[in-house]
């Protein structure tokens, strides 16, 4: 599966207050602009909506199944959306006039292709403006640049978009760990909360058998909706290894934190767990897959930038 991680630079236009997490205000806000940029209907919902599978919006934000779909997919609940936003890890809530603004885009399949609408819309997201109001105004801000890979693709001076960049492939084979079954421990860090449900109930202690699991199907959804298919994996053997995974050290925590829904018109109470958790057994198998979810998170509400895992310590 190929994607994209794609920087974006912006200065803020006016003094902005912002949540701690950042990510559901982003999410939100790309959402309101990139519909006001494509949308051909907006009086209509978009489930009874006649351009439905053609629209880039429903693509991204409502991401429907196809009619007809292999028996592979079918077994996924929901199929996984297109994009991770990855919000200032910050949690700086107010900022001047002048202040940097940026954060990233995770695009992944056909997603990619539509670089210029989404780049677009964040030109459209400065002008509506972010955060709580200051004298009945919301911060606004400019996008100065986009870059892939510290690449430039698109600068506010020259206003063109760069589309010969190359895209990064997601492969469980490429890891310079993945043959090397002397990797005794390793610790993880979750960057952002991580989400996850095990027999019904969210989990708060991370199990490494439970974090396999999540892995997995992140991989498949994705792989499926976005890459050849099916990856050719061994998953209930990996899951009855990553049984014998033993948690050495944690300091995981649970994290409260609340986020709007225009679509509800309330606050919900969004838990995960934050910190970081050390593991000790036969690691080597896991490392390939490790290092992909490293790429596109993992968990629920991964869109809004949740489930950001990194690997901080590896022992041999």
């Amino acid at each position: 599966m190929l994607f994209g991680k794609y920087s974006f630079f912006s200065v803020l236009k006016d003094d902005a207050i912002l949540p701690e997490y950042k990510g559901s205000t982003f999410r939100g806000l790309f959402g309101t602009a990139l519909k006001r940029v494509v949308c051909a209907l907006r009086k209509v919902d978009c489930k009874d909506c006649l351009l439905r599978d053609k629209c880039i919006y429903s693509f991204v934000f409502e991401t429907p199944s196809p009619a007809s779909e292999p028996k592979e997919k079918k077994r996924i609940v929901s199929p996984p959306h297109p994009y991770v936003i990855e919000p200032p890890e910050t949690t700086k809530t107010h900022y001047r006039r002048g202040d940097s603004f940026d954060f990233a885009l995770i695009l992944f399949g056909k997603a990619n292709e539509y670089l210029p609408y989404f780049i677009y819309a964040v030109e459209q997201m400065g002008k509506l403006g972010i955060g709580k109001r200051i004298d009945g105004k919301r911060g606004a801000f400019y996008l100065k640049s986009v870059t892939i890979n510290n690449t430039p693709i698109y600068s506010r001076e020259k206003n063109r978009i760069k589309t010969d960049h190359k895209l990064q492939e997601l492969n469980l084979k490429d890891s310079s760990l993945s043959q090397n079954d002397s990797v005794s421990s390793l610790e993880i860090t979750l960057k952002t909360p991580l989400r996850l449900k095990f027999q019904n109930k969210f989990e708060a202690t991370l199990p490494f058998h439970v974090l396999t699991r999540a892995m997995l199907r992140r991989i498949s959804s994705l792989s499926n909706y976005y890459g050849n298919g099916e990856p050719s994996l061994d998953y209930k053997g990996l899951v009855e290894q990553a049984k014998s995974v033993e948690i050495e050290e944690s300091s995981l925590k649970w994290f409260d934190w609340k986020r709007y829904s225009n679509k509800q018109d309330r606050s919900i109470l969004m838990g995960g767990i934050i910190g970081r958790v050390t593991y000790r057994g036969r690691l080597a198998p896991f490392m390939p897959l490790i290092r992909c979810c490293e790429n596109v998170h993992i968990g629920k509400q991964t869109s809004f930038g949740l489930g950001r895992i990194e690997v901080s310590r590896v022992w041999q």
